[in-house]
């Protein structure tokens, strides 16, 4: 009887979690179309939103109403089942990810109880995200395929050639961080890299693997299809890309899905290589406040490294011009790959002689 206390105690608190990190991500992903639009104003020497309350703060919540009243069409040619799939595959997927994510260290109640603020510490974490990744494109190809229009169709084929060339060179850079760190759980990945400083050097692992870093941080911009690696949805090629045919909340969840992958990939980019929650001299400010505030303090500083990830995004999106097709490709495949070869290399050897 116990024991079942025990699990549905757990269940509850699990559920709670996963309910938290749900509505965080939709609000992140909605404001985070505001603060893109507030981005770009910013860099083009324009007001941005301003109209829909105080700062256009509400100007997504008019988006969002905008998209759930507009009708639904669905094309007459199209494969209907696999036409509305696609949107809720992107979106099921984008939303899976955030599930492995330490947001903070363990939480311990007075009487003795540990919370932990991860949904599930399965000890596959980068596998899991790797996977769940490679299945968004199918979200995309589905799309592209079941809109029988041809702008569509050749916009999911060049997702799929996109997304099939930077995941080799995104494994390879992960490769190289797992045999440093020994481990594919990302709660161990974020315990050691405790702190800032420890042994003469940084803990944080873009100090130990800085290659590593910009080969996952390339592969990151194209796997979310963002500019300069939008070939997906590239206007001047292809109109609106493999969405061209969607309406209403449909095309609503492929937008919400990048904004969330976004947010997401942010997060495991804070995650794997700038410490998670973990920030200087945090053991003395644990000793100095409280638990909860302590906790509290940890989920703030991860939440901000990843708002300041999400600001770098956006800041590239409206720097850099498109790339074409085929550097795009001759990046992937003739400089991304061999680097990150050449970078798993460089770590083997330097584990080696540090073992000896």
């Amino acid at each position: 009887m116990l024991l079942l206390d025990i699990d549905i105690a757990f269940i509850i608190e699990k559920l709670i979690l996963a309910t938290v990190i749900l509505l965080g991500s939709l609000g992140v992903a909605m404001y985070a179309t505001w603060g893109e639009r507030k981005v770009a104003a910013v860099m083009q020497d324009r007001v941005g939103p301003n109209r829909a309350g105080p700062f256009g703060l509400l100007q997504p919540l008019a988006d969002g109403g905008k998209l759930f009243f507009k009708e639904e069409i669905i094309p007459e040619g199209s494969t209907k089942f696999l036409f509305i799939l696609g949107p809720g595959l992107a979106m099921l997927t984008a939303c899976m990810t955030s599930a492995v994510i330490p947001w903070g260290p363990d939480f311990v109640t007075e009487s003795g109880k540990v919370i932990s603020l991860q949904v599930a510490d399965i000890n596959i974490g980068i596998l899991f995200i790797f996977g769940v990744v490679s299945l968004g494109v199918y979200g995309v190809m589905l799309g592209g395929w079941a809109s029988n229009n041809k702008f569509s169709l050749l916009s999911s084929i060049r997702a799929a050639a996109q997304a099939v060339s930077y995941e080799l060179a995104f494994g390879i850079a992960l490769v190289a961080l797992l045999m440093m760190t020994g481990s594919l759980s990302m709660r161990d990945i974020v315990a050691q890299q405790h702190g800032f400083w420890a042994d003469g050097y940084f803990t944080w692992n873009f100090f130990k693997q800085p290659l590593g870093f910009l080969i996952f941080l390339v592969c990151a911009f194209a796997e979310l299809n963002r500019a300069p690696f939008d070939m997906a949805e590239c206007e001047s090629e292809l109109n609106m890309g493999y969405h061209q045919e969607y309406s209403s909340m449909k095309l609503g969840f492929y937008l919400f899905a990048e904004y969330i992958n976004l947010f997401i990939s942010s997060a495991v980019i804070a995650t794997l290589y700038f410490g998670g929650y973990n920030f200087p001299f945090m053991d003395a400010v644990s000793d100095a406040v409280g638990p909860l505030l302590f906790t509290l303090i940890s989920v703030l500083v991860l939440l901000t490294k990843v708002i300041c990830i999400i600001l770098f995004f956006m800041f590239v999106r409206w720097t850099l011009p498109r790339f074409r097709y085929d550097q795009l490709m001759k990046l992937g495949w003739k400089s991304l790959i061999p680097l990150a070869l050449v970078n798993m290399l460089i770590t083997g050897i330097v584990i080696l002689y540090a073992l000896n």
